[in-house]
């Protein structure tokens, strides 16, 4: 007999059905023992005599097969689908046994430590309310897949490995066992090969990525994440700036009905405004910031070009340096960095950045002038950045794009508080993953193989001994 999923029986038909699953739980009356089989579809009770049940316990695996039959009156439940629904077993399987579990899978939140839980995602992830956010992440990537995919958008992947350049965050670096003493990076973003499919005529590129940054650990910052990258030619920033919320429009009405947009359009702020009124770039705009079903989105436009870096004593890109100024003044730029502003905009969403992006710089002369006033040398930009100013001068159309963040996203749909909630496998504060034990140490030979070797930590010399 072949299995079915649990949604699929709704009707007791009085006919023969084989369901699987893990046993949710376990009531004991007398001689017979009702089980709750749960499946990634739902739970459905199971009705066996005490023999065929005999030793199952909670997260065994099992296959039933047996008939499906109406509930008697009164022991309906409405808070499932199945709920008026029982299989009454005649032939159980044990596919495989667990052992006694390290938390409880019906616990409620902050009943259990979060690096437990982290140490056993796998277990974590049986839990119906993470099962619920992986659901709702799916099912929004998929919406904005279909949702560009009509209005033109080419899906393209970028790679993974490529060339560490210096965009502000710090790369993660790969070593090249055939190329000794070279690295590869992991792409902070697509950021210059979007450009590139720009150069090569795709006009309208998106892709669901993921990106990697070295940075600093903080609640809501993974040093691996997902974004939305998408980028278009021949177009001026509201236009990218409307489809985005045309989008969200579309997304919060598909996958998120019980949420309130709380005004349309979304707003355009300053950043000059935003600062001066709410004292940060990312404001929270809901008119009661206690209801979770309330989104305030918003752009925030307009922020300056460049800021200065007291430490370094250097100007740097408030956003990346591919953003374009809102001058192609090259004297102008590099003599006012300062009070140059750039075709660059943030989108907010109830006090969280949720994506970033700009028009980007496609003249070589205005590139290569704001990577000057970076503090870069003539030869540093050539050999860092050669292969994006040869392939401006090859005919390059005007652009533009934004990156929204699916974690943040999902979590504010999700009423988490952080984006570990809606990631599957995510790392712990400090970046740990403390289910795979990783990062972890590599042999001697691997390290032979990639021509590296470990730097050991100088003692510190203390009252005259080492310590």
């Amino acid at each position: 007999m072949k299995r079915i999923l649990i949604k699929e029986t709704t009707q007791p038909n009085n006919t023969p059905v084989r369901v699987c699953g893990w046993v949710n739980t376990r009531r004991d009356h007398g001689g017979i023992v009702f089980i709750d089989l749960r499946d990634i579809s739902g739970i459905i009770q199971i009705v066996m005599s005490a023999n065929l049940a005999k030793d199952l316990r909670p997260e065994w695996v099992i296959c039933v097969e047996g008939i499906a039959k109406e509930r008697p009156q009164g022991m309906v439940n409405p808070d499932v689908a199945t709920g008026n629904i029982e299989i009454k077993a005649e032939k159980l399987v044990v596919l495989s046994k667990a052992k006694t579990l390290p938390f409880e899978i019906s616990a409620v939140k902050g009943e259990v430590n979060e690096e437990i839980r982290m140490k056993y995602r796998y277990l974590d992830l049986r839990r119906e309310k993470m099962k619920n956010n992986l659901v709702l992440r799916n099912k929004i990537m998929i919406f904005i897949r279909d949702f560009l995919e009509k209005e033109g958008f080419i899906e393209i992947e970028t790679p993974i490995m490529t060339k560490s350049t210096p965009e502000g965050a710090r790369d993660f670096v790969v070593p090249s066992r055939n190329q000794p003493g070279k690295f590869y990076a992991l792409p902070q973003s697509p950021q210059q090969y979007k450009q590139l499919l720009m150069v090569a005529g795709f006009e309208k590129y998106f892709q669901i990525v993921r990106c990697f940054r070295d940075e600093d650990p903080r609640g809501d910052r993974q040093p691996e994440f997902t974004q939305l990258d998408l980028e278009m030619s021949f177009v001026e920033q509201e236009e990218i700036l409307d489809l985005i919320e045309k989008l969200y429009i579309a997304i919060i009405k598909s996958e998120a009905p019980g949420k309130k947009i709380s005004q349309l359009p979304f707003p355009r702020l300053t950043y000059r405004e935003v600062i001066e009124k709410y004292g940060t770039d990312k404001p929270d705009l809901r008119k009661n910031k206690d209801d979770a079903n309330e989104l305030a989105f918003a752009f925030i436009v307009d922020f300056p070009m460049f800021e200065w870096k007291k430490e370094e004593k250097r100007w740097d890109a408030v956003h990346h340096p591919f953003t374009r100024p809102q001058t192609d003044d090259i004297k102008r730029i590099k003599k006012n960095p300062g009070e140059i502003l750039a075709h660059q905009y943030d989108f907010v969403l109830n006090g969280y950045e949720i994506g970033g992006g700009s028009l980007r710089s496609y003249k070589p002369e205005v590139l290569e002038a704001i990577f000057e006033v970076m503090g870069h040398e003539k030869k540093e930009i050539r050999r860092n950045f050669g292969h994006m100013l040869e392939a401006f001068e090859y005919g390059v159309p005007p652009h533009g794009g934004i990156a929204p963040g699916i974690d943040r996203f999902v979590m504010i749909l999700a009423n988490e508080p952080s984006i570990r909630e809606v990631i599957a496998f995510p790392k712990t504060g400090d970046n740990r993953d403390l289910m795979m034990q990783a990062p972890s140490e590599i042999s001697a030979e691997q390290l032979t193989e990639l021509h590296i070797q470990i730097a050991k930590k100088k003692k510190k010399i203390k009252n005259g001994k080492k310590s």
